[in-house]
């Protein structure tokens, strides 16, 4: 990881789909310096949802624009009930009217949703054109915008339709932080404490002493958070870019979370929120399967309670929420895979085939 002032940049090793993640002040303005670098030709489209647009979009757009590119922006309606094919669809439609060519370029402007889909579109649009991730909440800096992983939801569950489609950038400008309300921030806090419990227990431990600066927006200090957390999946990402074994890992808290978000119709929860319950009743199931010790089960409730989610159980009948888990595309041979947490920093991939205990687990949960 190379450093500046106010400025790191982490390499993802993945040989020719290799690409530099960018993490600092005022980035936005150099999207166009960038694009150029990265050789895109006309037109670029920035893909971004009704709320960031307001916010960012032309900004990027100018920044594009003074280098030379043609550049147009295509949005939808904010939220997760947009991240399906219907809006996919549409997209596409209004590609087609501005006809980018492959070596042309998208920019996915905004949360997870926006990098989702506008990664899913690049990945398909034309058997495949290069894309640039520019992340503007936390939850997306931290986690989404980074390793590959996009797509869009079904009505049988999360992220079932995708792509593993790698972005020719990362751009993450931590200015953004500044307009994200206190409860997105916090859901994006949730991937950081995940990256803490199967990963790093230093990590960990500076989130737990570290809260008030964190829900602070103290700019300096998550101009170090982000990086590190950016490094950590980085990592993963490198030695199992096609989640074959070890990038499982990053799926502890979301056989639960994403199973919460689907069978509420993806309006109840923030993606961190459901992923915050999921972690607590993961560790709970791992503790009565005798592979997580209590104490570990302690601080990781310990520290989601003083951050301060809506933890009370959902309800969800546990035989719908079991339902849900077995369309979940970590399901590996009809089984339902979680991730345990051992000790802080270090997790575990299982297989569970006792139905009965994850249902009584569910029915027993108090936060």
């Amino acid at each position: 990881m190379q450093e500046e002032k106010n400025r790191a940049d982490i390499h993802v090793g993945l040989g020719e789909r290799s690409y530099t993640i960018s993490v600092g002040s005022e980035l936005m303005d150099e999207i166009g310096d960038i694009a150029k670098r990265l050789n895109f030709d006309s037109p670029i489209v920035i893909i971004t949802d009704d709320h960031v647009e307001t916010l960012y979009a032309q900004r990027v757009k100018l920044s594009l624009e003074q280098q030379g590119f043609n550049t147009a922006v295509c949005s939808f309606a904010a939220g997760e009930t947009s991240k399906h094919l219907q809006t996919v669809a549409r997209l596409y439609d209004q590609l087609v009217a501005l006809k980018p060519e492959r070596k042309s370029g998208i920019i996915a402007l905004g949360g997870g949703v926006p990098g989702d889909i506008a990664g899913f579109v690049a990945a398909t649009y034309l058997r495949g054109i290069r894309f640039v991730q520019v992340p503007t909440t936390l939850l997306a800096q931290v986690d989404s915008s980074v390793g590959g992983k996009v797509g869009v939801d079904h009505a049988g569950g999360k992220n079932l339709i995708g792509a593993f489609h790698q972005p020719a950038a990362v751009v993450i400008d931590t200015d953004t932080l500044k307009t994200l309300d206190e409860r997105q921030l916090k859901a994006g806090l949730a991937e950081v404490i995940k990256h803490g419990v199967i990963a790093d227990a230093i990590l960990f431990k500076q989130i737990s002493e570290k809260i008030d600066r964190l829900l602070a927006v103290e700019e300096t200090f998550y101009r170090k958070i982000i990086p590190w957390n950016c490094k950590i999946k980085a990592r993963v990402v490198e030695q199992d870019e096609k989640e074959e074994g070890l990038r499982a890992i990053l799926n502890y808290g979301h056989t639960i979370g994403h199973a919460i978000e689907s069978v509420t119709g993806y309006e109840r929860y923030l993606h961190g929120e459901a992923v915050a319950i999921g972690m607590i009743i993961e560790a709970q199931l791992g503790e009565r399967l005798g592979v997580t010790p209590p104490n570990v089960t302690a601080e990781i409730l310990d520290l989601i309670r003083r951050i301060g989610y809506p933890l009370d159980k959902p309800d969800i009948n546990a035989h719908v929420l079991i339902n849900s888990m077995t369309r979940d595309k970590k399901v590996q041979q009809g089984t339902i895979r979680f991730i345990f947490p051992i000790q802080i920093g270090q997790v575990t991939i299982k297989s569970v085939q006792e139905l009965a205990l994850i249902r009584d687990v569910w029915d027993s949960y108090t936060p």
